[in-house]
């Protein structure tokens, strides 16, 4: 079965118009996401900025990183 494009656009907006009015019509919900998203800030964000040092960035030399990577992973003969 083949799609016009008007019909694709339709089942869009209708898609989008379902979501629109959900967060719109949210109380609690609202204060939840805002949670959610500050709680993946800071994982994403905050640990990587001072738990994860880029240490390719500090060890290797620009264009050489897969060498370095190599070098550590490979034992050594």
């Amino acid at each position: 079965m083949k799609y016009q494009q008007s019909d694709i656009k339709r089942i869009l907006s209708a898609v989008f118009h379902l979501y629109y009015d959900g967060f719109k019509n949210m109380t609690i919900g609202k204060t939840l996401w805002t949670v959610i998203l500050i709680k993946l800030f800071i994982m994403f964000f905050v640990l990587k900025l001072f738990f994860f040092p880029n240490v390719l960035h500090k060890n290797a030399e620009k264009g050489h990183e897969a060498d370095y990577v190599s070098s550590k992973i490979l034992p050594k003969k």
